[in-house]
């Protein structure tokens, strides 16, 4: 003997089969739907239906790896502006910092440069005033005034014959 199943089963098997055939029935009188139909790629896919049910099945299947790519695409992005930003940010970090070195190096070098011309300026021109300066020596008399007199021991060594 079969066993029969209870009356509330059947009922609810009616109620979900009711609510399906409306659900159907709701996308048939879409009108998205109604025109899809009227055009020629729904015409064809409504003649060939074990090809429509394959198209439905490749695009639900094919939804979640296209997301997953575009997701990944997206993230990419997004990382790749925010590498280029923090890349562009270094580059010009490490080149501020390597121009403020050369410039302290080279205002270092300007002061060390014009401290060493300053002094050789004044040691040669001290030198050129102390080698190129008539030297007359001066006599004072017992009158007060002053003659110039030069030692002829200045020009022993000089002329020799």
């Amino acid at each position: 003997m079969a066993k029969e199943e209870p009356p509330s089963t059947t009922r609810d098997l009616q109620e979900l089969q009711k609510k399906l055939s409306l659900l159907i029935e709701s996308f048939q009188n879409n009108s998205k739907v109604v025109a899809f139909l009227k055009s020629p790629v729904g015409q064809y896919l409504d003649r060939h239906p074990f090809l429509a049910l394959t198209l439905l099945v490749f695009i639900a299947a094919s939804a979640i790896p296209v997301g997953f790519f575009l997701f990944l695409v997206v993230l990419t992005s997004l990382a790749a502006l925010v590498g280029v930003i923090l890349l562009e940010g270094l580059v010009i970090s490490v080149g501020g910092l390597s121009l403020l070195c050369v410039l302290c190096g080279l205002g270092f070098v300007s002061v060390a440069m014009s401290g060493t011309l300053m002094a050789s300026y004044v040691v040669v021109s001290s030198l050129i005033n102390y080698w190129f300066s008539p030297r007359p020596l001066m006599q004072q008399n017992p009158s007060g005034e002053c003659h110039l007199a030069m030692k002829s021991t200045d020009f022993e060594g000089l002329y020799q014959e």
